[in-house]
């Protein structure tokens, strides 16, 4: 720790894992995350941890939900498709109160689609991509520094929780390079191993038993119940954003992710133009940071959300803003991304509409 290393996006995040003292790795090969695993099968055994490829996505996250059982520091990875074969096995460790990390670092769809990056697994990461009331700590950054951070400190959010969090990624993010440094996280006051391990046998005396299933509707009820306490918790104490050339805008980008990168270009061009444009940037998608976009100014006359996908991140936009201005949409989809041009023509036309 301590020095900046030129890496690209996917192995910087197998190695923030391991510096965050995850030891198990438990994952199935797809593009275009395919140098998280094998960084991990590397690097793994050397700092006495373990790799294994499961046979589908499907017994991956299966291994995942026994491994973070023990109470151990777990991970999987995956995109889109193999994301969506965990569903099930997602649902369940969120229903245990299992903590673990999950990155999904997003190709186009729907189907197999095709390799390249999108944005389009929002509704999947942010609205519960399996059954039942449930949801996943959701962290999307922007650069593969903020990447490498979120990771380290994704590993402490989901021992607090005792839930899932997942790392939303893009193609282009695992892909491209940048320079980065593996600062320790800002520790917080983190459970006893064994308190955190219900599958731990034996402790207190008791036979500890890792379940979701409850049969008694009124037992199944109040553990729902709890659960939705936690994601209430989770929006008060750990909803993040970034804002952006805000304090004269009347013009507002909402974008995440990659996205927000380009965004952040035409916000410059546009300004040289005199137009006042700027910028807020969930970094958390789900708790999704509504108050930003609650207390706009008054003087701000349009907003723009700007997407890889068709438009889904737009919904939790439209209830931010709930009127206060009309709320647009721009978008490329199957692996193109807006480019600066396009997103600066988009918020001219918002001047003339």
């Amino acid at each position: 720790m301590g020095e900046k290393v030129l890496m690209k996006g996917n192995e910087a995040l197998a190695e923030a894992a391991i510096q965050a003292g995850c030891r198990y790795f438990f994952g199935y090969p797809i593009t275009p995350q395919n140098e998280i695993p094998e960084l991990m099968s590397k690097r793994l055994p050397e700092v006495g941890g373990v790799y294994l490829q499961a046979e589908s996505e499907v017994a991956s996250i299966n291994m995942v939900f026994g491994g973070a059982g023990t109470g151990e520091r777990v991970m999987t990875s995956s995109s889109s498709p193999g994301i969506s074969l965990m569903s099930e096995g997602i649902s369940f460790i969120a229903g245990a109160e299992l903590p673990c990390v999950i990155m999904n670092i997003v190709r186009g769809g729907p189907g197999l689609g095709g390799i390249l990056p999108a944005q389009s697994d929002y509704f999947q990461a942010t609205r519960g991509g399996g059954h039942g009331d449930y949801r996943l700590l959701v962290l999307a950054p922007s650069t593969l520094q903020e990447a490498v951070d979120l990771t380290m400190e994704a590993f402490d959010l989901a021992e607090i929780y005792r839930n899932p969090v997942m790392i939303l990624g893009d193609g282009f993010m695992g892909q491209m390079m940048e320079a980065v440094e593996f600062r320790a996280p800002v520790r917080r006051d983190l459970p006893d191993k064994k308190e955190r391990a219900v599958g731990y046998m034996g402790w207190r005396g008791k036979r500890a038993l890792v379940k979701s299933l409850y049969l008694d509707p009124e037992e199944l009820e109040a553990h729902n119940l709890k659960l939705n306490a936690k994601y209430a918790l989770m929006a008060e104490n750990e909803t993040r954003h970034e804002t952006y050339m805000m304090e004269d805008a009347r013009y507002v980008v909402a974008a995440y992710g990659t996205t927000a990168r380009i965004a952040r270009s035409a916000i410059h061009l546009l300004r040289e133009e005199g137009i006042a444009v700027g910028m807020i940037r969930p970094i958390t998608v789900f708790p999704f940071p509504y108050a930003p976009f609650e207390t706009l100014s008054p003087q701000v006359e349009a907003v723009l959300a700007v997407e890889m996908s068709c438009g889904q991140m737009i919904d939790d936009v439209k209830i931010g803003v709930a009127g206060r201005a009309p709320v647009s949409f721009f978008g490329r989809v199957g692996g193109i991304a807006p480019t600066v041009d396009e997103i600066a023509g988009a918020v001219r036309a918002l001047r003339k509409s």
